[in-house]
């Protein structure tokens, strides 16, 4: 099954190092970042999984839940979190599932639905797909999804970035433009007209183009 943005995320029940998990459940009313790794153990998700452990709180300050997956069972995940806190620095707090019968990466489309066997004997190489992130908004609707090569480690500041313009962006009548980084101006949608953006915006805004129009970045 293939999917796109503004599909429901697909619900699953999984084992993680945190217990079992219904993942539309643990979700809750907030926000939720999926990422992915072909197998457990690999350098660059290491570097990765370290990093995001150093960001959780920082999620956490947006509503924001993060749940990792590697297709290795949970058990090997302790031992690779050990590597991780060693290597990097952090401890990981959030859940890391075990998806040995390749489950939740088939309901993801990161790996073809009618892929046979689990996770035994399987490679990095062979899970290349397996190098996504996902980020899943309250309506449990997908966000974003990004899928990396294995030699490239992923931006989290960027993807945290994004949820922050996704948030401000839901909020306000607002988009955010090329690099933007919050506390810059954004672009009033074209849906609003200029006598709705007086209203919403009383302050004014800049007008380059009829359809573009510049505008400071509303409160949160």
């Amino acid at each position: 099954m293939s999917l796109r943005i503004n599909d429901e995320a697909p619900n699953f029940i999984a084992n993680t190092t945190h217990g079992e998990i219904d993942f539309h459940q643990w979700m809750g009313d907030g926000w939720a970042i999926l990422f992915s790794h072909p197998k457990d153990f690999t350098p660059v998700c290491t570097t990765e999984l370290g990093y995001m452990a150093g960001m959780e709180k920082t999620f956490a300050a947006r509503n924001c839940k993060i749940i990792g997956l590697s297709i290795d069972p949970i058990e090997n995940h302790a031992d690779w979190a050990k590597d991780i806190e060693e290597t990097q620095g952090n401890t990981v707090g959030f859940p890391m599932i075990g998806d040995t019968e390749l489950a939740v990466a088939k309901a993801y489309n990161m790996l073809p639905a009618d892929e046979e066997g689990g996770s035994e004997g399987r490679t990095a190489a062979t899970n290349a797909t397996v190098r996504s992130v996902f980020i899943v908004g309250p309506d449990k609707k997908i966000k974003l999804m990004l899928t990396y090569p294995m030699t490239t480690g992923r931006n989290f500041d960027e993807i945290l970035r994004v949820l922050d313009s996704m948030q401000l962006t839901a909020a306000h009548k607002v988009a955010t433009p090329v690099n933007w980084r919050d506390g810059d101006d954004v672009i009033i949608v074209p849906s609003v007209s200029d006598d709705e953006a007086k209203t919403l915006f009383p302050n004014g805004w800049k007008a380059l183009k009829s359809y573009l129009r510049l505008v400071k970045q509303p409160n949160k």
